[in-house]
């Protein structure tokens, strides 16, 4: 910095500088449901895993005594 700047010159080029750095680091509220969505729509043990919640849902818990199938 040149000697001429004023005290109130670099505070003001610091806080900017401070502003556009806490852009950068603070997270931008997302809808973490959005980001999520269709990301497991081609896994092969998807649909098993929604049908195994479904049925614990509905209090049928017998599909958990089922021997996994691989």
């Amino acid at each position: 910095m040149t000697a001429n700047v004023s005290l109130e010159e670099r505070l003001v080029a610091v806080e900017a500088a401070i502003a556009q750095l806490q852009q950068q680091v603070t997270p931008q509220a997302t809808d973490c449901w959005a980001q999520i969505t269709g990301s497991f729509k081609d896994e092969p043990a998807f649909e098993a895993v929604l049908t195994y919640g479904r049925a614990i849902r509905q209090g049928d818990e017998s599909l958990l005594a089922m021997p996994d199938e691989e």
